[in-house]
């Protein structure tokens, strides 16, 4: 679907910007977004938040480098993935060793790095789709898990932790 543009004295004809993905809807790019809000990062001085996201726009630019491509929308949000887990295990690892400070720093970075990814599924949707997939393959045992997981971790992907998923999975297969 096309939409009207009217810019200024001319008009233009442009594909409909709308994204979906999970249950986000968004009106641009996650890389238009994430410059966006760096701009408004500086501009309200939010330190920590601009350095989050610095990084963020670094991680997409690395993979890019390394696939020698641009990333799409789903591209960026398995790097963001990949960086809200690490900033998760980074969090448990400093709690663990008593250095609660630099703990909040991660769970810090992490909120704001989830802000850009789609809402999450609850564990009793996971459940739902755990148990569609189960049936459909007609699974039974834990020797079924390398069928059920690749199925599973595509119809959630981005909406889904995988450790979740994994818990999930063997909990059903196994009971």
């Amino acid at each position: 679907m096309a939409e009207k543009l009217n810019m200024g004295a001319r008009i233009l004809w442009a594909p409909s910007l709308y994204l979906f993905s999970c249950s986000r809807v968004q009106s641009m790019s996650l890389k238009d977004q994430l410059m966006q809000d760096m701009k408004t990062a500086m501009k309200s001085k939010q330190v920590d938040r601009l350095g989050t996201i610095r990084q963020l726009r670094s991680a997409i630019k690395n993979k890019e480098i390394e696939l020698r491509q641009d990333l799409d929308d789903d591209g960026i949000i398995s790097v963001i993935s990949t960086a809200v887990k690490q900033r998760r295990e980074a969090a448990q690892m400093y709690s663990d060793n008593e250095r609660p400070e630099l703990a909040t720093k991660e769970e810090a970075e992490m909120t704001v790095l989830q802000e850009y990814l789609p809402a999450q599924l609850s564990e009793e949707d996971v459940r739902k789709v755990v148990t569609e997939v189960i049936a459909e393959l007609g699974a039974t045992s834990m020797k079924d898990m390398g069928k059920v997981m690749p199925q599973v971790m595509a119809r959630t992907k981005g909406c889904a932790d995988g450790k979740m998923v994994n818990q999930l999975v063997r909990e059903l297969l196994a009971g």
